[in-house]
C-alpha cells in the first residue's frame, strides 16, 4: 500500500507540472552565470558536458543548471539537496533518478549493481573495491557539486559494471580575476552526539592556484536484523524452523583532506598535483541471539553473542597531470598518473554462551585485513574540426595489487585462541587492464548529431591462493563498440538512442574458494570459476525543456551473459554458505520517466519513476529456479521558497524489488525533511531530518525445497541535524551548493 500511495503522488506531480509547464507564455529570466574559473584539466565527462555543443542537441538547464544534458550522460546539481550538505554520499545518490542504494551501501543503477563509480572523471579505488559500501554510507556528500549518470556511456570511459558510469563532480573552488582567497566552512551538529563539519578554501599566487578541502563527520547508527529460517530434516522428514536476532549500535568517524595545486606553465600548458587521504573508524557493539526448534517443537539449541568491533580504514592518494591546449577550441592533450594505497581491515572479538545445551563460554577472535595498492595511467587526446566534429583517441591502464590476509581464531579463553584453519587464509590478485579507445562525433545536419566509439581493452589476472600455494592466471581481450544518435525535434527537444557493451569482471574477493567467516551460522566464500558478466545495452531517449522544466523518458534492454547471482546453500546443522555463481542469463526491461520544473513559482519539484520487468535464467544452480518480476521504483522531491530567504525541502523514495536466483529483495521507504534560511550574504541556517519515518530498511527472502530464509534488516538511520554555513572571500563563485533566490515570477 505504501509504494501504491507513493507511485500515486509521483505521478500527480508529473501530470501537474506537465500542465503547469506548458501553460507558461513567457520565458523566465536568464540565469545569472558565474565568471569562468580556472580548473584543472577536464576528465572526460566534464569535458563533454563543457565542449560538446557541435553534437549537442540541447543543454537543459535550470536556475542553476540543475540539469545537464550530453549526447551520453545526464547530470544532477546537488544545489538544491539539503541532506546532501549534512549526509553523506549515500543520501546525495539516492535522490538521483536511476539510482539506488541499499542500506549496506551498494548501489545500483535502473536495478543493476555492476555500477562503476569515478570521481571528476577519474577511477577510484575507495568506491570500486571491496569497501565501496562502507565508504557511500560514510563519506561526507558536501565535497560533490554535481552527480553525472551514464546509462550508456562512450568508448572513452571503462566497460566496466554492467549498469553503467557515476560520476562525482566536485565543488570547484574558484577565485575571480584580481582576487586571491575564497572558500566555505560549515558545521553542522545533531542527535545523540552526531556532529560534522569541513571546508574549503583556494588561494591565487600569480600563476598558481592551490586549495584545500576538509571534513570531518561523527555519526550514529543502529542496525536491527531478524532471520526466520526452515530447514528440511531429513530425520524427522519435516521443515524445522530457527530465529536469529542481531541488533548493531555503533558509530563511525571519518576525516578527509585533500591539498591541490594549478600551475600555469604558459597560455597552453597547465600541471597539476593532488594529494589526498580519507580515514574511517565504524566501530559498533553487536547483540546476537539464536534458537533453533527440535522435531517436538522444543528447543534444540539456544546461543547469545556479545561482539565488539568494526571497519577500519585508511585511503590514500595522489594525482599528477600535464594539459596541453593547442588552441582555444578544445584541441588538447592530457597525461595523467594515479597512485592509490589502500588499508582497512574489518574485524570483531566475540564472547559466545551457549544456552542450549549448556556450554562454557567460549571467545572468538576475527581479523579480516585488505591491502591494496594501484596505478593508473591516462593518456587522451582530443582533436576538434572545422565541420563541427571531433575525435578523441586515448590509453588507459589500470593496475592493482591486492592481498586479502583472512583470520579467525577461538579458544576457551582470550589468551587461549587457536587459528581456524578452514576461515584463516591469504589470498593475492594482481590484475592489469590496458585500454585503447577512440570515439567520434559529428553533426551530420542541424538537426542528427551522432557518435561513435571502440574500446579495445586486454586484461590480464594472477591469482594466488598463498595458504594452499594454488596459483592461476585469467587472460583474456575483448572490444567493447559504443554508438550514440541524437536527432532534434524542435526546439528544446531531442530524441536520443544509444548502444553500448560493458563487462563486470568478479572482484578478488569474489574468486578467493576459502570460508570468509560471519558468524557461527553464516559463511560465504568465491568461486574461482566465476566468469566475467558481459551486457549489451540498449536505449531509445525523449527528453524536452519548455522554459525551466525538463523531461525524460527512457525505454531501455539489458541483456547480460553470466550475470553473478548469490546462491545460498545449507551446509547442515543450520549452518549456511554464500557463494557467488553465473547465471544463464538476466534481462532487464523498462521505462524510466523524469521530471524537473515548477508546480507554482514557489514551488519547485523533482520527480522520477523506474517501472521495468527483470527475468533470470538460472539454469544449472541448484536450489535456485528461472524468475520473472515487475518492479517500480520512485522518487519525489519538492523544493517551497516562501520568500527570497527561505527554503523548504521533502523527498520521498521507493525502491523496488530486485528478482534474486533463489527469492526476492524489497526495499523500503524513506523519507528526508529540510529547511535552510539565509541570514545575510555569507552565512545560512540549515536544519535537516534525515529518514523521519525510521523505517529504511530491506528484506530478502529465499526460497528453495530444502530451506526458506526470510532477512529483514532496518537501517535505524534516523538522524536530525542543525548548523550554519559562511562562504568568505569576495571573488568566489556563487555558491554551487545552494541556490538561495526564489524561482523567478512566472516560472
Amino acid at each position: 500500500m505504501t509504494s501504491i500511495r507513493f507511485l500515486l503522488l509521483v505521478g500527480t506531480a508529473l501530470a501537474t507540472s506537465s500542465g503547469a509547464a506548458f501553460a507558461q507564455s513567457t520565458p523566465p529570466p536568464a540565469p545569472q552565470t558565474p565568471p569562468p574559473a580556472q580548473q584543472p584539466a577536464p576528465a572526460p565527462g566534464e569535458e563533454e558536458d563543457e565542449q560538446s555543443a557541435e553534437v549537442e542537441t540541447v543543454i537543459v538547464e535550470g536556475r542553476t543548471t540543475d540539469v545537464r544534458t550530453s549526447i551520453d550522460s545526464v547530470s544532477y546539481s546537488l544545489a538544491d539537496d539539503l541532506q546532501a550538505q549534512t549526509g553523506t554520499l549515500a543520501e546525495a545518490l539516492r535522490n538521483i533518478p536511476s539510482v539506488e542504494v541499499d542500506p549496506d551501501g551498494n548501489v545500483s543503477l535502473r536495478g543493476d549493481a555492476g555500477v562503476t563509480i569515478l570521481i571528476d572523471g577519474r577511477p577510484s579505488t575507495q568506491f570500486n573495491g571491496p569497501s565501496r559500501g562502507q565508504m557511500v554510507l560514510q563519506i561526507p556528500a558536501s565535497q560533490y557539486a554535481r552527480i553525472e549518470v551514464m546509462t550508456n556511456p562512450s568508448a572513452a570511459y571503462s566497460p566496466e559494471g554492467g549498469g553503467g558510469v557515476i560520476n562525482l563532480i566536485s565543488k570547484p573552488n574558484a577565485v575571480r580575476p584580481g582576487q586571491t582567497t575564497t572558500g566555505s566552512l560549515r558545521a553542522n551538529i545533531g542527535d545523540d552526539g552526531r556532529y560534522n563539519f569541513g571546508g574549503n578554501i583556494a588561494h591565487v599566487i600569480d600563476k598558481t592556484t592551490l586549495t584545500a578541502d576538509l571534513g570531518v563527520r561523527h555519526d550514529g547508527f543502529l542496525q536491527e536484523i531478524e532471520r526466520l529460517r526452515t530447514r528440511f530434516d531429513a530425520g524427522s522428514n519435516q521443515f524445522l524452523g530457527s530465529r536469529q536476532s542481531q541488533v548493531i549500535d555503533g558509530v563511525s568517524d571519518v576525516v578527509f583532506v585533500r591539498l591541490s595545486a594549478e600551475h600555469n606553465l604558459d597560455d597552453k600548458t597547465q600541471i597539476v598535483g593532488e594529494l589526498r587521504h580519507t580515514d574511517v573508524e565504524s566501530l559498533a557493539d553487536a547483540v546476537d541471539l539464536y534458537e533453533a526448534e527440535n522435531a517436538v517443537g522444543g528447543i534444540a539449541a539456544a546461543y547469545r553473542r556479545d561482539s565488539s568491533g568494526g571497519f577500519l580504514g585508511q585511503f590514500s592518494g595522489a594525482t599528477a597531470r600535464v594539459l596541453r591546449r593547442f588552441n582555444d577550441a578544445g584541441h588538447e592533450w592530457t597525461n595523467e598518473v594515479r597512485l592509490d594505497r589502500n588499508r582497512f581491515t574489518f574485524g570483531f572479538d566475540t564472547v559466545v554462551d551457549q544456552q542450549v545445551p549448556a556450554s562454557p563460554l567460549f571467545y572468538e577472535d576475527v581479523e579480516n585485513k585488505n591491502r591494496q595498492n594501484q596505478v593508473g595511467v591516462t593518456s587522451a587526446y582530443v582533436r576538434p574540426f572545422s565541420d563541427g566534429g571531433r575525435l578523441r583517441l586515448g590509453y588507459e591502464l589500470q593496475a592493482f595489487n591486492l592481498e586479502l590476509d583472512n583470520s579467525v581464531a577461538r579458544g576457551p579463553t582470550p589468551t587461549t585462541l587457536v587459528p581456524d584453519p578452514i576461515v584463516s587464509n591469504e589470498f593475492h590478485v594482481d590484475q592489469a587492464v590496458h585500454a585503447l579507445y577512440a570515439t567520434w562525433e559529428k553533426p551530420f545536419s542541424e538537426k542528427l548529431s551522432a557518435q561513435f566509439g571502440l574500446r579495445l581493452e586486454q586484461a590480464d589476472i594472477d591469482l594466488d591462493q598463498v595458504t594452499t600455494d594454488i596459483q592461476s592466471s585469467n587472460d583474456y581481450f575483448r572490444a567493447y563498440p559504443t554508438m550514440h544518435v541524437s536527432y532534434t525535434i524542435g526546439e528544446g527537444e531531442s530524441l536520443r538512442g544509444s548502444y553500448s557493451r560493458r563487462i563486470a569482471r568478479p572482484g578478488p574477493q569474489m574468486l578467493n574458494p576459502f570460508l570468509t567467516y560471519q558468524d557461527n551460522l553464516n559463511y560465504q566464500s568465491g568461486n574461482p570459476d566465476l566468469l566475467p558478466q558481459e551486457t549489451d545495452s540498449f536505449e531509445v531517449m525523449w527528453q524536452k525543456r519548455v522554459q525551466q522544466t525538463f523531461y525524460q523518458a527512457t525505454l531501455y534492454h539489458r541483456d547480460t551473459r553470466d550475470a553473478f547471482t548469490q546462491v545460498t546453500t545449507d551446509l547442515g546443522g543450520g549452518v549456511f554458505l554464500s557463494r557467488p555463481e553465473n547465471l544463464g542469463s538476466s534481462t532487464s526491461t523498462g521505462l524510466e520517466l523524469v521530471a524537473n520544473g515548477a508546480l507554482h513559482p514557489t514551488l519547485r519539484y523533482s520527480a522520477s519513476v523506474n517501472a521495468f520487468r527483470q527475468e533470470i535464467d538460472a539454469a544449472g544452480i541448484p536450489g535456485a529456479s528461472d524468475r520473472a518480476g515487475d518492479s517500480v521504483s520512485g522518487r519525489l522531491t519538492l523544493n517551497w521558497s516562501p520568500t527570497q530567504n527561505d527554503f523548504v525541502q521533502v523527498s520521498g523514495i521507493w525502491s523496488g524489488d530486485q528478482q534474486l536466483a533463489q527469492g526476492v529483495r524489497e526495499q523500503a521507504t524513506l523519507v528526508n525533511l529540510g529547511y535552510r534560511r539565509k541570514l545575510n550574504k555569507d552565512w545560512s541556517f540549515q536544519a535537516t531530518v534525515r529518514d523521519a519515518l525510521d523505517e529504511y530498511g530491506s528484506t530478502t527472502i529465499l526460497e528453495t525445497p530444502t530451506f526458506t530464509d526470510r532477512t529483514s534488516m532496518t537501517f535505524g538511520g534516523r538522524a536530525a541535524y542543525i548548523g550554519l554555513t559562511w562562504n568568505f572571500g569576495s571573488g568566489q563563485r556563487r555558491p554551487e551548493q545552494f541556490d538561495f533566490s526564489a524561482p523567478p515570477t512566472g516560472s
